[in-house]
């Protein structure tokens, strides 16, 4: 089995040849660590990682495979884990020059699902600053580039997990979603992200833990793949109050669901967001390959209340919790757009906060009535194609000025407020030949019709050139024209070892 069709494997594809011993996993970890040493340098996705006890990880599921007795469902896949999240005894900075020498001694819960289903911790991936913003730079790591063009944003905040994925460097991924984190990225960069609902996946270290603005969720190349990851990271824990006991096998077998018999409602701007024209014209043109095959597929009004100022309130509330009194402590230690998000929450007040939180109860009341009508919600992920990783965010959108650096993301952080699920899939590329991703919203709780419907519009997309996964060529990507770690400033402090001809960090533990 070559190296290009090797990598090119799904994650299921490649359990299913551990089981067969076709291939091993130390064999299959060798041609990622090979991969990553070519292509990682061209787009910088990957930060920190530990290769050597993934190599006696590797070596060791190996002997599990062949003896017949894997770990778990995900016995010997290499994976990568986004920046923010903690992973036991791996440097996570969250891409901030106050973590660049932390080492957490416990994994997140959702990490240690993984881990305890086989999966081996490989790598971190890269983020924005404490995960601000829909553009993966920060100052320790530097910029994460697109693998359709290394001069373009790969998305944020989980852009790094995007675009390791993208470009086969890894099968499976972590991500996170407050406005559109998961969802943003995976749409820039061809690929699945799945923002689940509030109780699937258990987030203990959400600021506020009765808010349940921000998840947890799996990105991924494939549905099937997607899924499998979910069911292994669904589960609750103490610390969440929100999150619920996983239910066995879930998310594993979906049930099918008839294109024929779904009831489509779509909106081109999610309630009047700015979105570019040349956005709008490839939505449109999705939709007319959508609607012979779904029994109804008509406009939705998503004009569910003021979301914009809702969304700013809770933002700003959870900020000002998780990074208020370090910023008042050391100001210099934080980059402007958490500073931003920080004075922005000093100007509202109790009042405000009550208003949100009642705002946000009419918006979901709202969305309830409108889902009694349809089955899912269409809309483009992102309102402009990948920018330029200099630029921090979009200034103006369709003649729109963009008042604050999320306000882009309008098309997701809208959906965020509804506390449903929702999930992106590729579907073709857009007028500037770069990934289009199509968004799917669904029914508050309704995480496995949601799921099952997308399975099948991925069957669907897949049979058409116009709209299948867009596959990145890293043969021939042509490195960023400004170096991706130009930016850094402040390189994480540890005792490590880079590795001048891969770009590989290698974290002593």
């Amino acid at each position: 089995m070559s190296n290009a069709h090797t990598i090119a494997l799904s994650a299921c594809e490649i359990l299913a040849a551990f089981e067969d011993g076709s291939l091993t996993p130390s064999a299959y970890l060798a041609v990622c660590l090979e991969e990553i040493a070519r292509f990682n340098p061209k787009i910088n996705a990957l930060t920190s990682m530990d290769v050597e006890a993934a190599i006696t990880s590797a070596a060791a599921a190996t002997k599990r495979w062949q003896a017949g007795c894997p770990k778990g469902p995900l016995d010997g896949l290499p994976i990568g884990v986004k920046d923010l999240q903690n992973t036991k005894g791996m440097l996570t900075t969250h891409g901030s020059i106050r973590g660049r020498s932390y080492i957490p001694d416990v994994d997140l819960p959702m990490v240690a699902h993984l881990r305890a289903a086989g999966a081996i911790i490989l790598a971190k991936t890269n983020v924005p600053e404490m995960g601000a913003g829909g553009n993966s730079r920060n100052p320790v790591w530097g910029a994460t580039g697109n693998p359709f063009d290394a001069n373009l944003i790969a998305g944020g905040s989980s852009g790094g997990s995007a675009a390791a994925l993208a470009a086969n460097l890894l099968p499976l991924c972590t991500g996170s979603d407050t406005g559109g984190s998961l969802r943003m990225p995976a749409g820039l960069c061809g690929i699945v992200g799945y923002r689940p609902s509030v109780d699937v996946v258990s987030h203990p270290t959400r600021p506020l833990g009765w808010s349940g603005i921000s998840v947890l969720g799996p990105m991924a190349r494939t549905m099937d793949d997607l899924t499998l990851m979910l069911d292994v990271c669904q589960g609750h824990d103490p610390d969440d109050p929100l999150s619920a006991p996983s239910a066995p096998d879930r998310f594993k077998a979906l049930p099918s669901v008839a294109l024929k018999d779904l009831r489509v409602g779509f909106s081109e701007d999610f309630g009047g967001a700015p979105v570019d024209q040349n956005i709008r014209e490839i939505f449109r043109t999705r939709l007319d390959l959508l609607r012979p095959h779904v029994k109804e597929c008509r406009t939705v009004d998503l004009n569910l209340g003021d979301m914009d100022r809702c969304f700013d309130i809770l933002r700003a509330e959870s900020f000002g919790v998780a990074f208020g009194e370090g910023v008042k402590e050391d100001p210099d230690s934080f980059g402007a757009h958490i500073k931003e998000n920080v004075d922005l929450g000093h100007t509202m007040s109790l009042f405000d906060r009550g208003w949100a939180h009642a705002e946000q109860t009419r918006i979901l009341r709202k969305f309830n009535g409108l889902m009694a009508e349809f089955d899912i919600i269409v809309l483009p992920t992102s309102p402009v194609s990948p920018y330029k990783w200099t630029q921090s965010h979009p200034n103006e959108i369709d003649g729109q000025i963009m008042d604050i650096y999320y306000r882009w993301l309008a098309l997701c952080y809208r959906g965020s407020l509804t506390g449903g699920p929702a999930i992106t899939l590729p579907c073709g590329r857009d007028h500037a030949g770069m990934p289009f991703g199509l968004q799917m919203l669904g029914p508050v709780g309704g995480d496995v019709s949601l799921l099952s419907a997308a399975k099948e519009f991925e069957t669907l997309f897949a049979g058409s050139v116009e709209t299948s996964r867009p596959l990145a060529d890293m043969e021939n990507l042509s490195p960023s024209d400004i170096d991706l770690r130009s930016i850094v400033t402040h390189p994480p402090e540890l005792t490590a070892m880079t590795t001048a001809d891969t770009g590989i960090l290698r974290t002593a533990v």
